[in-house]
């Protein structure tokens, strides 16, 4: 499925509302970071799960309201998986991988 970027809060809160959803807090001048949209791209092209992305240079206070939600500290790059509004799995830096979002998503 196509990864959608968000950029405001009302975004954010349809995503919470979702039966499950894969959201990507992405540095858009880190190479690390890079590397983790990668295999998050790679992941989501090809499961069915909704898939979302936020630019933290452009959208601080939309990621800085992820942290403040669900209490995990901001790092970037960093994945969640959410499911019925909860994280059920996140990860940050080289511990995002495909592999790694295929097993936590079954």
């Amino acid at each position: 499925m196509a990864v959608k970027q968000i950029t405001a809060q009302d975004e954010l809160k349809n995503i919470l509302e979702q039966e499950d959803a894969l959201l990507l807090k992405h540095s858009l001048t880190c190479p690390i970071s890079s590397d983790a949209k990668n295999q998050f791209e790679k992941f989501t092209g090809q499961t069915e799960l909704p898939a979302y992305i936020i630019h933290i240079q452009e959208n601080r206070e939309l990621s800085n309201l992820v942290a403040e939600h669900f209490g995990i500290k901001h790092e970037s790059p960093q994945v969640f998986y959410i499911k019925n509004g909860e994280v059920k799995f996140h990860a940050s830096h080289f511990d995002i991988n495909a592999k790694k979002l295929e097993e936590v998503t079954k």
